[in-house]
């Protein structure tokens, strides 16, 4: 049997190119090698939009045609709603009766995600405990990995820490303490220079039309120093050069690199280098999306026959939860 992975995305926002070349690429990647399970994060979504409940419907259905037109196979991989999957909740609520508080305080997320989105009101149960919500979907179907950055190996030890402590205080092995499967996380910069974005709104969306990727790459900022044509640059203050690094060739970034340097090409002819490596990579994902979108009933049955799977897969797992917490008995 193939060892599992879990991971999912939040319906927070448009899917960008970020998400695509970070996290997309590469789960479509493994889904040969492992026994996938991607879900679709709604009740995360909650902890930051719980005022608007209704975008994240809109978002989610983003999120499953992005999953299938980036690649991935529902013959290969598992494709599910969090909340149509209650183990989730079940759990969720079983484990935080059992995480000290100060575990929560200490997770660095929290106070960053403060920091970072301001214009919503953070101060939840909701958004403390999202740490417990995040074991609970990756402890409920026993996944041996978690495809993660090195940055993100100490919010996985989280997990690790919960299930190790629901292990020794019922004496079992009920639960499996994941493993990092570490994976090189792209950044992709936005329109504005800063890390591409939900959030900053500094994105490329992958339900953009062309048009809308032409201009947005065409209107992005450039290295300050070229005020004119026969200026000279530096690449590495331009976030186009940036987006080359990820999206063109080790020939294209050179030449790109040289031709600012000596002020050969002005910046329009470095971008639209760029939009022809960009579109190169879209437009299969164009074209698949809009098969999806045109198909509901596929849509539909794709994720209702995910959702069976991991109730399933969920099920067996709290069945012996259950046991060894001794509520599989009668009264």
């Amino acid at each position: 049997m193939k060892d599992r992975v879990l991971s999912g995305m939040q319906p927070s926002g448009y899917l960008h190119l970020g998400n695509l070349v970070g996290a997309l690429q590469n789960w479509v990647r493994i889904q040969d090698t492992y026994d996938c399970f991607y879900f679709i994060a709604d009740w995360h979504a909650l902890t930051s939009n719980y005022a608007h409940p209704e975008l994240i419907s809109e978002y989610s259905k983003d999120l499953l045609l992005n999953f299938l037109a980036a690649g991935l196979d529902p013959q290969k991989c598992t494709i599910f709603l969090q909340s149509q999957v209650l183990m989730h909740a079940e759990l969720h609520l079983l484990l935080s009766m059992i995480t000290p508080l100060g575990w929560l305080e200490r997770v660095p997320t929290y106070k960053e995600k403060q920091a970072e989105i301001r214009d919503k009101d953070l101060h939840t149960y909701g958004f403390l405990g999202y740490p417990v919500l995040q074991a609970a979907d990756i402890l409920v179907y026993k996944a041996k990995y978690v495809p993660v950055g090195i940055d993100q190996v100490p919010h996985l030890e989280f997990t690790r820490e919960i299930a190790r402590r629901f292990n020794f205080l019922y004496e079992t092995e009920a639960l499996v303490e994941p493993e990092a499967l570490l994976t090189e996380f792209r950044k992709v910069v936005g329109l504005d220079g800063r890390k591409m974005s939900k959030s900053y709104d500094n994105a490329i969306y992958l339900a953009d039309p062309p048009a809308v990727v032409e201009q947005k790459i065409k209107t992005m900022l450039t290295d300050p120093a070229r005020k004119r044509r026969t200026d000279k640059g530096d690449p590495d203050l331009s976030p186009v050069y940036q987006l080359h690094k990820v999206f063109s060739s080790g020939d294209e970034q050179e030449f790109v690199a040289q031709q600012c340097r000596t002020a050969g090409f002005g910046c329009i002819d470095c971008k639209k280098i760029l939009i022809k490596n960009v579109f190169a990579l879209l437009e299969p994902l164009w074209e698949r999306r809009a098969k999806f979108l045109n198909s509901p009933d596929e849509l539909k049955g794709i994720l209702e026959a995910g959702n069976e799977k991991a109730r399933e897969a969920a099920g067996e797992t709290m069945e012996t939860i259950r046991s060894a917490m001794r509520f599989s008995q009668t009264i």
